[in-house]
């Protein structure tokens, strides 16, 4: 009996200090679950100012417009002829607060597809600028109405440019180009950007990250990353050699719960293209 009620004993003590551990863990657990969500979470409920403010960058007022164009497969080449042609005008003429940033035919992806991105250097005033002044440009509507029988269809997007990405810039070629669009869960924009601030430095090293936006009016909650490689051997290599680095897998760990969908684009510079 003695020797029943001491082996009863150790085993409630050894109860009592699982119990103790399993706290003591559960505690942490929490305790770091919530040192965490404070960086995400808990900052967004005390902010009062817009995402798009807390996102893009401050230090310039510039709106980026994404244009997609469905384009007859019989007139792509036409089609960006004439395209060239009235952004060459635009690009010279002073009194167009507006640039082509680049401009591409998709490879892989949607065919026969033309994409098109702006830069309208003051904001919305400076689009709405461009807009009357276009409107008023006898030559630009003719142009307008002769690509209209070149389309299948066409949408747009504006933009704005995350704060820490890199500033798109002309580059000389041959590069092709991929445009990855993020369609994000809504309320997850700023949880994307701060991931997003610390894994943009893992792809750096070929030079590969051209420029990362996000929409505020057409699709909304979505992002665009875009990236220039020498050809799809070197996006391979470029993007294998990231997962060796320590800190990018986490990044893409945290990031990809945040995603609804997503796309992946190969495109290819137009003649008339900035970004070659």
């Amino acid at each position: 009996m003695q020797k029943m009620a001491a082996t009863s004993a150790r085993l409630a003590g050894v109860g009592m200090v699982y119990m103790h551990s399993v706290r003591v863990h559960i505690t942490r657990r929490f305790s770091e679950k919530g040192w965490f969500r404070s960086m995400f979470v808990r900052k967004l409920e005390t902010r009062k100012d817009a995402h798009s403010n807390l996102l893009s960058k401050s230090e310039t007022s510039d709106l980026y417009k994404m244009q997609f164009h469905n384009v007859k497969p019989e007139c792509l080449q036409a089609y960006n002829n004439l395209e060239a042609e009235v952004h060459r005008k635009l690009h010279l003429d002073p009194d167009y607060p507006c640039e082509v940033i680049g401009s591409w035919n998709t490879w892989y992806g949607d065919q026969d597809q033309a994409v098109h991105l702006w830069r309208y250097t003051g904001g919305y005033p400076a689009l709405t600028e461009c807009l009357n002044k276009l409107n008023n440009n006898q030559d630009y509507l003719e142009f307008r109405k002769e690509r209209s029988k070149m389309l299948i269809s066409r949408r747009n997007q504006l933009l704005l440019e995350f704060s820490f990405w890199n500033e798109p810039t002309p580059r000389p070629g041959p590069n092709i180009y991929e445009m990855r669009s993020y369609r994000l869960k809504p309320g997850t924009m700023i949880e994307w950007g701060n991931h997003w601030a610390r894994a943009i430095k893992y792809r750096q090293e070929n030079n590969e990250a051209v420029g990362g936006f996000f929409t505020q009016i057409g699709d909304l909650y979505q992002v665009h990353h875009l990236w220039a490689y020498k050809d799809l051997q070197s996006r391979e290599d470029t993007r294998n050699s990231a997962w060796l680095k320590e800190g990018w897998d986490s990044s893409v760990y945290y990031t990809v719960p945040l995603i609804s969908s997503m796309e992946s684009r190969i495109m290819i510079p137009t003649r008339s293209s900035p970004l070659q």
